[in-house]
């Protein structure tokens, strides 16, 4: 399935937030995404999480990025907000947007799968590794948004 050019607004998300990479995220020994989710379900942070807006999606928001898909990033567990200090801001701009459905965890770890596929397969798109994000619709459906330059 080909990803869908969306053009987005700025926004932002607040919640909980890890600094990681990618090689972390490979060793059950250092990983931090999972913790990070556990955690923000078990506290019920999208709860308690002032300033909270309408919109009902849970996010996973990457940003602080390093350099590319091999450094450190941040990612911000949350909900979308109105405003307040420490929360992940999504930048406005053009992005790519991955659709996932199945059973938690494997549909997002085939989605980003795809995701890397598609990059690796379409070079003269470039990501922009500043704001990308993932938009949960429920437990079993998520939109990965990654931002881009260079789509036609």
């Amino acid at each position: 399935m080909e990803p869908v050019r969306q053009h987005h607004g700025v926004f932002q998300v607040a919640g909980l937030t890890a600094r990681t990479t990618n090689r972390e995220e490979d060793d059950p020994a250092t990983a931090r995404i999972s913790l990070l989710w556990n955690r923000f379900f078990a506290e019920e942070t999208y709860r308690s999480t002032p300033h909270r807006t309408e919109d009902v999606r849970i996010f996973g928001v990457y940003s602080g990025y390093e350099s590319d898909a091999n450094g450190a990033f941040d990612l911000t567990v949350g909900v979308s907000v109105s405003g307040g200090t420490g929360a992940a801001t999504i930048e406005a701009g053009d992005y790519l947007v991955f659709s996932g459905q199945g059973e938690m965890p494997h549909m997002v770890i085939d989605t980003w799968q795809r995701i890397w596929q598609y990059f690796e397969t379409n070079p003269t798109i470039a990501r922009l590794y500043r704001s990308d994000f993932e938009a949960y619709d429920g437990p079993d459906k998520v939109a990965i948004h990654i931002g881009v330059s260079g789509v036609s």
